[in-house]
């Protein structure tokens, strides 16, 4: 955490003239690059890439390229302010994605793709998939951010189906990758198996269904979710699809009644919502991811103040708690192993391979520079240490392999794919960078 408060001014001044641009991959410094660069050389290349489609990857950007999709819908935690103020944020996603993963991120803020045909009201799902598919040749993957639910699922699972390139939202995803990483470190440290689980997810919208499917996918069986009118059970009539499909049979019906003996909290949902009281009915050694922002569902000081001298695990999306669940873990280094692998998709086997390696890399000797960056966190394995540190620079090996490997074993990358060679590659490059 910084030793003073962010000002607005010291914001403001670091987005003067934007965050990202152009760098050149080839010299344009004498007449002989010139022609290479464009006319007459750059002809070869159309030609080549004309006769044999799949050499674009070869001789384009589009191997290293990801379009950063917006409409405005739902930034941060600020809501539907449109595509022109969602810029600072897809500037600062192509920032991660560079910084992170070594990919080129490109800002791509769509306007008029509402159901009125402007700039206000709920997202047109079918204008954004038109779009994005119109600019899919240019880029090896899409990210989707900040696009509001329920429309975030049709145009993720549409595009998905329809191109042959990885389409992910990292607002659905990205936490729910970290957040099983979490809750797979969890169960070695409280010695449950994930199977055995009493999961209470609260937040029905994009994160939350994507962490309950994750975390069914991981091997829980017992997962309960709620939205603002309490637990989503079978007996209601007011569910969309997403939501139908977590129904759990007639039970419970508060959040506080389906935390009554629960192993693990999952909120993303408003501030202040699970009390002291909540958290003593839960399991012995329970498991608190509230991860509200900026303020959590129940604080780390009002978790501690209930539990005593008793073991728990608490996580936030805040930085200046331990174990933040930052989606910056996830989305730069997914796209890295799908990326080099010439993956058409990111399946659910690459996200749970991607889980996986987070909580391994956890559990490791963290290295002396990334300590030096923490100086004030235990940073062994423990309750207080379940989720790597963004800084690592082991994600960038460890976590991109995990999914290129899941990606090949999946059948969503070529087979003959040289995973070893990729592992030579990615360590190379991480001494480089």
């Amino acid at each position: 955490m910084s030793e003073k408060p962010i000002t607005r001014e010291e914001v403001l001044t670091f987005h003067d003239n934007g965050k990202v641009g152009v760098a050149l991959t080839k010299p344009l410094k004498t007449q002989r690059d010139l022609c290479l660069a464009y006319t007459p050389g750059v002809a070869i290349a159309v030609k080549e890439i004309a006769s044999k489609p799949e050499t674009v990857f070869d001789y384009t950007a589009k191997s290293n390229l990801v379009a950063v999709i917006s409409d405005g819908t739902a930034i941060l935690g600020l809501g539907d302010l449109g595509a022109v103020a969602s810029i600072p944020v897809m500037e600062g996603k192509a920032v991660l994605f560079k910084a992170f993963g070594d990919v080129d991120g490109w800002p791509v803020p769509l306007n008029n793709c509402r159901i009125n045909g402007e700039n206000t009201g709920k997202t047109d799902p079918k204008h954004i998939i038109d779009i994005a598919a119109a600019l899919a040749p240019m880029y090896g993957g899409i990210n989707l951010e900040d696009i509001a639910a329920p429309a975030c699922f049709e145009i993720e699972d549409t595009l998905d189906a329809m191109l042959d390139i990885p389409v992910f939202h990292d607002d659905q995803w990205g936490t729910a990758v970290i957040t099983l990483a979490g809750v797979m470190n969890y169960c070695l440290l409280c010695e449950r198996d994930i199977s055995t689980l009493r999961v209470v997810v609260n937040g029905a919208g994009a994160a939350g269904i994507r962490i309950a499917d994750m975390c069914k996918a991981a091997g829980v069986k017992e997962l309960f979710m709620c939205d603002s009118r309490g637990v989503i059970s079978s007996d209601r009539t007011d569910l969309n699809d997403h939501k139908q499909r977590h129904a759990c049979p007639p039970g419970p019906k508060s959040l506080s009644d389906a935390l009554t003996g629960a192993h693990v909290f999952v909120g993303v949902s408003v501030a202040d919502c699970v009390s002291g009281d909540d958290v003593k009915a839960m399991a012995d050694y329970p498991a608190i991811f509230a991860m509200a922002n900026p303020d959590p569902e129940i604080s780390p000081d009002a978790v501690a103040a209930v539990m005593s001298n008793k073991p728990y695990i608490m996580a936030t999306g805040r930085s200046d708690y331990p174990n933040q669940i930052n989606n910056v873990l996830g989305f730069p280094f997914l796209f890295r192993g799908a990326l080099d692998v010439k993956a058409t998709t990111i399946n659910t086997e690459m996200k749970v391979a991607a889980s996986r390696a987070l909580a391994e890399l956890a559990r490791k000797e963290v290295p002396a520079d990334v300590k030096a960056l923490y100086p004030s966190e235990n940073m062994n394995f423990s309750s207080d240490y379940i989720i790597p540190k963004p800084f690592d620079k082991r994600l960038f090996v460890e976590v991109s392999y995990a999914v290129a490997e899941a990606a090949v074993q999946s059948g969503a990358a070529p087979a003959d794919t040289d995973l070893t060679a990729l592992k030579a590659s990615l360590e190379e490059r991480n001494n480089l960078r």
